[in-house]
């Protein structure tokens, strides 16, 4: 059966579905952040989502499009943290049991937050949570809602960059971290509805650049171990099949960085412009902070994706 893969008008019915339900997020603007790397940037800050994260736009845009029966049934995904809070809030909402399967090494804020929203957890050594899940459907007749391999999740992602880009106007580029890419594809989505000559390119770890070899050959490449970046939201080893077709046909670029140019990224965010962010969140903002865009100038987006993060981790990056 052919791959049903998301067009852009489905960003805008997104929208439409969970707007009386999702934060408008505010977009931040730096003068420092502006001198300091010669561009005009706008921060979507997606840290002041529900749940604290991007995540919970596509898991409400899923979840609400589901059957009675299915919704009766319950629903289940993997995740090792923010997906996990969206669509344990989402179900609560929507009254859909939810249950969790999470890696054995997720912080323990955001197991505390998927569980305070009413959700099952199941604990998992990480290689071991697809089969987990796999398991719970055929055990329990549970939905699978996967993190990012899903055209509703695709869709609600992308409603952070549409809203973005209505609110500041045209952009040259935009900017998402990438793991799985479903905010990726979301993103680039969004940007080929409304403005499509703003070019939309992904950042992830160069330690788990699985989205930029798949992006570059074509192909879905698999890593093969989960790497141990601190942007611990992109600890992804492949993506999806709906989000590779996206961003071979709308995604400019994807870019890498590394462990530390994240750390000092995300001090600065944190520091200076006052924003607590996660390491996956900055990664997205680094390709500009560190001066590599050219030519200067340019009215840049970062969509800043989350703020789910573990203080006592994020602590020694701080250190002098």
């Amino acid at each position: 059966m052919s791959l049903q893969i998301p067009q852009p008008t489905a960003v805008l019915e997104a929208a439409k579905r969970i707007a009386e339900v999702a934060n408008h997020t505010p977009v931040h603007t730096s003068r420092t952040l502006n001198q300091q790397t010669g561009h005009k940037i706008f921060l979507k800050c997606e840290n002041f989502q529900r749940v604290g994260a991007f995540k919970f736009r596509g898991a409400y845009n899923a979840v609400s499009q589901l059957s009675a029966a299915q919704k009766a049934a319950g629903v289940v995904t993997h995740s090792s943290g923010n997906h996990a809070q969206g669509l344990a809030l989402a179900a609560k909402l929507l009254g859909v049991k939810a249950t969790i399967v999470m890696p054995d090494d997720a912080p323990a804020i955001k197991k505390a937050a998927t569980a305070g929203y009413g959700a099952t957890i199941i604990s998992c050594p990480a290689a071991e949570r697809e089969a987990i899940c796999a398991q719970q459907v055929r055990e329990h007749g549970y939905t699978l809602i996967h993190p990012y391999d899903n055209p509703n999740i695709i869709a609600g992602a992308g409603t952070a960059a549409l809203e973005l880009l209505q609110e500041v106007g045209p952009l040259d580029l935009l900017f998402t971290p990438v793991g799985g890419a479903g905010l990726l594809s979301g993103t680039a989505l969004a940007a080929a509805a409304i403005q499509p000559h703003c070019r939309v390119i992904g950042v992830e770890p160069a330690i788990a650049n699985d989205a930029q070899q798949s992006w570059q050959r074509g192909e879905i490449v698999r890593l093969t171990a989960v790497s141990n970046t601190i942007a611990d939201g992109l600890r992804t080893c492949f993506v999806g099949e709906h989000n590779l077709p996206i961003l071979r046909q709308y995604v400019s670029n994807i870019l890498t960085v590394t462990e530390e140019e994240i750390a000092a990224t995300l001090r600065f965010l944190w520091t200076r412009l006052k924003l607590v962010v996660e390491p996956s969140a900055a990664v997205a903002l680094v390709p500009a902070f560190m001066g590599k865009i050219d030519p200067p100038g340019q009215r840049i987006g970062i969509i800043l994706s989350g703020g789910n993060v573990d203080v006592a981790q994020i602590a020694p990056l701080f250190e002098d």
